[in-house]
């Protein structure tokens, strides 16, 4: 490797361990892997082969948590004489004016901060922005590619790494015809004339001297593997950098929790004869796979109802069969529940029993079997959940804490107060609860059964019977 680009890597190295420090030092108790997600910026003349690059990183990386936004997702809704000289091809696309800056970054602070995004979508056919909008959220990694990817200061300060990508300008222009005709509805004529009437043009005047902030500068795209090779190893370190800090932060959660009492927050069910004859047949080895799903089912209503227990009620007077007045209580709103895969699917019977028209929501959350971090893989929750009155966490069991911490991170994400939040779970763990507690002072936890802090997973393999 060359002289030049090995002290190059070895600096954004040293910025990455760097970076890693400053986050970790900001960070109260804990903060989700996708928090200050690592944002790539990749510019270069229209054709340079930005799209290209970036899906060989997206690629050659193999992960689930590396996302590539466009920035032609943010072009400017057009008025109704724009868009007619859009489709005469009058109308430049490759001028910064035409580009909506503010709510990108918007929208780049929002997931630095490890919050949802909304992002526009842009229809080249119709030159115009659609209704509809896509979400992004918990990238650990976010390629931003455009023309203008490295144009806007304010995106400069967001971006972890800044790439340039240059060829020339017949590739360019083969590229970009190519391109248009296939994927956007054009003529070959009018692509030309655009070329040179704005591209070109607009490519000297405010595209190349975006080379002048880069870091790197890759001629040949996805030709040039020793450039490829620096951007997927500083990707790589940096990821590695943020798995250590997160691991170190659920590890002193934890050595912060074995000297403090249980939080007041916690009430774990009483245990009645009856819920001690339940679970005598529930632990039972010998019990069939049918009595286990019936008496499981039948001890998670009693803990849905002891959950309840802990929402907003407000007062109700009605007049009951014989004539009386009866002063009672209601429900204050919605009460909805998200299901933490794939052990929290085993309390939805229960939850069906006593909630039959339950909004519910689901999120898969699964530890890296070479670290134990744990992983968010799926994410389904309600539109509106932001707005409901409580939100019910179910899980079967829960032992170091980390699934459920971060379960309660993505509901406070998307916008639900933690204190509206009640986690069900049919058994638990000191220290899992003590994590939890401890970050989430406000949330509530019932509990159907205190175990040990390391509990192996057997209760949803029973109930699903694999």
């Amino acid at each position: 490797m060359p002289e030049s680009i090995r002290a190059s890597l070895e600096a954004m190295q040293d910025a990455v361990q760097n970076d890693a420090d400053n986050t970790i030092a900001k960070r109260s108790h804990y903060a989700p892997p996708w928090a200050d997600v690592c944002i790539i910026g990749i510019a270069g003349s229209s054709g340079s082969g930005k799209s290209t690059l970036s899906h060989a990183i997206v690629s050659k990386l193999n992960l689930p948590w590396v996302v590539i936004l466009s920035i032609d997702s943010f072009y400017k809704t057009l008025d109704e004489e724009a868009s007619k000289r859009a489709f005469r091809n009058e109308y430049d696309f490759d001028s910064p004016d035409a580009l909506d800056f503010n709510v990108l970054v918007e929208r780049l602070r929002d997931l630095k901060a490890g919050k949802r995004a909304e992002i526009p979508i842009y229809s080249f056919e119709k030159h115009a922005r659609l209704d509809r909008t896509t979400a992004i959220y918990s990238p650990h990694v976010l390629i931003l590619e455009g023309i203008f990817a490295l144009y806007d200061p304010r995106v400069l300060e967001l971006l972890d790494m800044k790439i340039f990508c240059e060829a020339d300008a017949d590739t360019c222009l083969s590229r970009r015809i190519i391109r248009d005709v296939r994927d956007r509805g054009r003529d070959v004529e009018g692509i030309i004339k655009q070329w040179f009437a704005w591209v070109k043009p607009n490519f000297e005047k405010y595209v190349d001297p975006q080379r002048k902030v880069a870091d790197i500068i890759v001629p040949r795209g996805v030709e040039n593997r020793v450039a490829m090779d620096m951007v997927v190893q500083y990707i790589e370190q940096k990821l590695l950098e943020k798995s250590k800090h997160h691991r170190a932060a659920l590890t002193r959660l934890e050595i912060e929790a074995g000297s403090e009492p249980l939080s007041e927050q916690v009430l774990v069910m009483e245990q009645t004869r009856q819920l001690r004859a339940m679970n005598t047949i529930i632990r039972n080895i010998d019990t069939t796979s049918e009595d286990f799903i019936f008496y499981f089912d039948r001890f998670t209503a009693l803990l849905i109802e002891q959950a309840l227990n802990c929402t907003f009620f407000t007062s109700k007077t009605v007049t009951t069969p014989a004539g009386h007045t009866y002063n009672g209580l209601k429900s204050r709103g919605v009460v909805s529940a998200v299901i933490l895969l794939r052990g929290g699917a085993a309390l939805e019977a229960g939850l069906r029993r006593v909630i039959p028209d339950c909004k519910t929501g689901r999120v898969l959350i699964q530890s890296n079997m070479r670290t134990g971090e744990p992983e968010l893989h799926f994410l389904v929750l309600p539109e509106d959940i932001d707005k409901h009155e409580t939100v019910l966490l179910l899980d079967a069991q829960m032992s170091s804490g980390g699934s459920a911490l971060m379960a309660v991170q993505v509901l406070v994400d998307h916008g639900v107060k933690p204190d509206r939040i009640v986690l069900a779970t049919y058994s638990a763990g000191r220290m899992g609860l003590h994590r939890l507690t401890k970050v989430f002072p406000g949330i509530q936890v019932v509990v159907g059964n205190m175990v040990h802090d390391v509990e192996e997973r057997w209760v949803e393999k029973r109930y699903f019977r694999c």
